[in-house]
């Protein structure tokens, strides 16, 4: 059975467990067809309702997936794992545009303010039962929320834009459930809906964002929730503007007990402006992480939305890690009160990269989106061939299979640090991967 590797197990949590080990192990590879319930139960010696009982827990574990009478297969990103398989492998020499990174010379540097928020911290030392968000980290964020027309409401701190969007699904939906996701779209969200056993439902996006008749059509579908990106969004640069935001608004109040949860990672390195959605059903998060602005490392981000939201999510959050530290949030009160972030400059650069490779790309006859962020999404026929012969070439780029459901193939570059000599040889060797397969002669 499955190659090699023999499940076990007589109850429900013992059949689920060795499925689950051999997922962790390697044993069952992402993708692997799982035995019909039928099949194993008598394999097994055990009821039918058994196996159904373990294959349902896999489910909402994010372990497996079931597509009715086409079976259960394992994840192609199986949350029992924290192997990435689809993560591109840079051999030494090979330019890595393929990360998602922001440039590291546009990074403030942290020793200064992280010492200072330390000596503040010995001074002022937070205990249990001390308030969980520094309250001018609170106020520095909601002036800026409000200049951006963000609605008023109670706000939490959060380790990261995931974080905030796992803590706000977990809140409001139960496994099974339906949430729109932007396709193409971010990867990690796209792992982390049906690790919470969630089903995702892809709504398509352009240069505007997503588009209204999806949105529409997979609300009306039974969709419970909404996943937007404001700007910046992640792998097409695409951001919502003003008319698209007045149509996505139409169709939320169509639906007003869609939970709606918007990410504005792009808070800090963008020069376009925001167009929330924020406010327009009755339940909605609002998230705005540093971590592209100011550096990854720095797991923080502010969130707000209505009270049951945000209450749901503080509590849950007082049961586990209590709060995120607040020296960190003190060093980041530190760099956004002393400018550590020339946000005007870091937008132009990060613009003029995007649009000198899309403009490179488009005199070589090949077409690219990318409105807003560090990256380009480019439509490609084949992205398996079109990977290698990059890498081949010296370049590694990120394969559109981590970011899309239903979506055209296509491949995601990130600009954040390309200069101008390389954009003119990536712009060359993607032509050249684009062209036609070079025909073998043999003697």
């Amino acid at each position: 059975m499955l190659g090699e590797y023999r499940i076990s197990g007589q109850r429900a949590a013992e059949i689920a467990a060795s499925v689950e080990s051999a997922v962790g192990d390697g044993k069952l590879e992402p993708g692997q067809l799982l035995p019909s319930m039928r099949q194993l139960a008598t394999e097994l010696g055990v009821n039918p309702n058994t196996v159904a009982a373990a294959y349902r827990i896999l489910r909402e574990r994010g372990v497996i997936e079931t597509a009715g009478r086409r079976g259960s297969r394992v994840r192609s990103a199986p949350a029992t794992t924290g192997r990435d398989d689809r993560r591109v492998d840079v051999p030494e020499g090979v330019r890595d545009v393929s990360n998602g990174n922001p440039d590291p010379a546009l990074l403030p540097p942290l020793a200064a303010v992280f010492t200072a928020a330390a000596a503040q911290g010995d001074a002022e030392p937070v205990l249990y039962g001390d308030v969980a968000v520094e309250p001018e980290l609170a106020r520095l964020a909601r002036a800026a929320l409000d200049a951006d027309g963000v609605p008023e409401g109670p706000s939490a701190v959060v380790s990261g834009s995931l974080d905030a969007i796992e803590r706000v699904l977990t809140a409001h939906l139960k496994p099974g459930d339906a949430v729109a996701v932007e396709d193409p779209g971010w990867g990690s969200t796209l792992d982390l809906v049906p690790a919470l056993g969630l089903r995702m439902v892809p709504v398509r996006v352009d240069d505007e964002g997503p588009l209204p008749d999806d949105v529409r059509d997979a609300l009306a579908a039974g969709a419970r929730a909404l996943i937007v990106t404001g700007r910046a969004q992640n792998p097409t640069g695409a951001a919502v503007s003003a008319a698209r935001a007045r149509a996505l608004r139409s169709v939320l109040r169509e639906h007003p007990a869609t939970l709606l949860i918007e990410d504005d990672h792009g808070h800090g390195i963008v020069a376009v402006p925001l167009h929330t959605l924020a406010g327009a059903t009755r339940h909605w998060a609002f998230v705005r992480s540093v971590a592209k602005g100011y550096g990854p490392d720095l797991r923080l981000a502010v969130l707000t939305g209505d009270t049951v939201t945000v209450d749901r999510v503080r509590g849950r959050q007082r049961l586990g890690p209590g709060w995120v530290s607040r020296i960190l949030q003190r060093a980041v009160v530190r760099l956004w009160t002393e400018g550590a972030v020339d946000v005007g400059a870091v937008a132009a650069a990060y613009d003029t990269r995007r649009a000198a490779l899309i403009d490179a790309l488009a005199r070589r006859g090949v077409a690219a989106q990318g409105r807003s962020g560090l990256n380009v999404w480019i439509p490609v026929p084949d992205e398996t061939s079109v990977v290698a012969r990059l890498l081949h070439a010296g370049w590694a780029v990120a394969p559109g299979a981590r970011f899309r459901l239903g979506a055209p193939p296509g491949i995601r570059i990130t600009v954040s640090s390309l200069t101008a000599d390389e954009t003119e040889l990536l712009a060359d060797a993607l032509a050249h991967a684009l062209g036609p397969t070079p025909v073998r002669r043999y003697a």
